[in-house]
């Protein structure tokens, strides 16, 4: 170690560099000592060549000994560089931008936790509607205001109610994820900002007749669509889960499906019907022994699948299926399968609460757009309790005609 020397002021010495000049003489680094609850303390506070002196230094101990008589302000040098950085930190977070923050700590991480879709899809509403109203902003002094602007610009633009919800849901979480990372203290702005209602769900279902029409036209243009659809209309899936489905998933001994990586992110089971069992057999004839744990859906180039071919669009739209129909919620798309697959179920009498295991919800709310189908059951219900009373209801008109006897 170094020798240490004392310099002409109390409670400052130094130590010089055994090699660097500041000007003609050695570098000089500068230590203050000190005594705080009885123990003798000694820190660094830098060298010459960063501008430290021991006039300064002697400065910076009289500080710190005046703030322990008055018991006001940091009374070590550890306390002074903790509270200066702290300072700093928070000035710092105070200018941080919504653009800064979303692209550095935000997005990156979306990028490891989310799916691409959901990725381009954020990065989208981010660069054309969050960006340019608030991007340069500090996140601090971004106000409900603000965010009343972008869904306002949005709806001018004539986007939907449902780009609107997204878009604000994009903000509310990176506001979300700021605060948990200590980065944003403030309300999340849009908490105070109404969300446009609307109804998109999507009720379009299919009778048994068009079924057939459909998978009929289907199994001519593709075999590899034609049994997705029917994947989706027998057993309800996502296309996302035909998707990441492997031959490992299937079992055929119990007619079951392991769905993996759902939209849930839970893991369920899906049942076959026969109809479904026997086509992913003669499917698996034509799989080879070394690709039995792949995907039961490539593409061309022998990779998963990651969307339904357009041509299902061509086909329905050959067959007629969305003929004399406007409303785009009513319109046939490939998910209006999985729809079609739970009125089927609701129709048989299948309780609500079963129809939500089945498809995977993670609440009955979302099975109840089901329930109205489920009206004609509660009709032969009333029916049959008509029937039951007319026979077991004596002739009115006899008992009258006996009392009047």
């Amino acid at each position: 170690m170094a020798k240490r020397i004392q310099s002409k002021y109390p409670g400052v010495r130094y130590r010089e560099h055994a090699t660097r000049k500041h000007g003609v003489q050695k570098d000089k680094y500068f230590f203050i000592r000190y005594q705080k609850d009885k123990n003798r303390i000694e820190e660094g506070l830098g060298w010459a060549s960063q501008g430290v002196t021991a006039e300064k230094a002697f400065q910076r101990l009289c500080e710190l000994k005046q703030n322990a008589t008055t018991g006001e302000g940091p009374t070590r040098l550890a306390e002074k560089r903790k509270i200066a950085l702290a300072k700093a930190k928070q000035k710092e977070l105070e200018n941080l931008t919504v653009e800064d923050f979303f692209n550095k700590t935000y997005f990156p991480q979306a990028k490891e936790d989310k799916k691409e879709k959901t990725c381009t899809s954020e990065d989208q509403f981010f660069r054309l509607w969050i960006s340019p109203a608030i991007g340069n902003k500090p996140m601090e002094k971004v106000s409900p205001l603000d965010i009343e602007r972008i869904k306002k610009s949005m709806t001018d633009a004539g986007r939907s109610p449902r780009s609107i919800q997204y878009c604000l849901a994009v903000i509310r979480q990176v506001f979300n994820v700021a605060r948990k990372l200590d980065m944003y203290s403030a309300d999340n702005p849009v908490s105070k900002v109404s969300k446009p209602k609307f109804d998109n769900r999507r009720l379009r279902f299919l009778s048994y007749e068009e079924t057939e029409t459909l998978l009929y036209a289907l199994a001519i243009k593709s075999t590899q669509l034609h049994d997705m659809a029917l994947l989706s209309l027998h057993c309800g899936l996502r296309a996302g889960e035909i998707f990441n489905l492997t031959w490992s998933d299937i079992n055929f001994a119990r007619s079951t499906l392991t769905l993996r990586d759902t939209k849930s992110s839970r893991t369920r089971i899906a049942f076959m019907t026969q109809q479904v069992k026997e086509m992913l057999q003669e499917r698996s004839k034509a799989t080879s022994e070394e690709r039995q744990n792949d995907y039961v859906f490539l593409n061309r180039k022998g990779h998963k699948v990651k969307e339904i071919s357009n041509s299902f669009d061509r086909v329905v739209s050959a067959t007629g299926l969305n003929n004399g129909i406007t409303d785009p919620r009513q319109k046939l798309t490939f998910h209006g399968l999985r729809h079609t697959y739970a009125s089927w179920l609701v129709e048989s009498g299948v309780s609500i609460y079963v129809v939500k295991e089945m498809l995977g919800h993670q609440s009955t709310a979302m099975s109840e757009r089901y329930s109205h189908i489920g009206h004609n059951s509660m009709r032969d219900a009333v029916k049959t309790l008509e029937k039951s009373l007319n026979k077991e209801q004596p002739d009115n008109m006899a008992i009258l005609g006996e009392n009047e006897a």
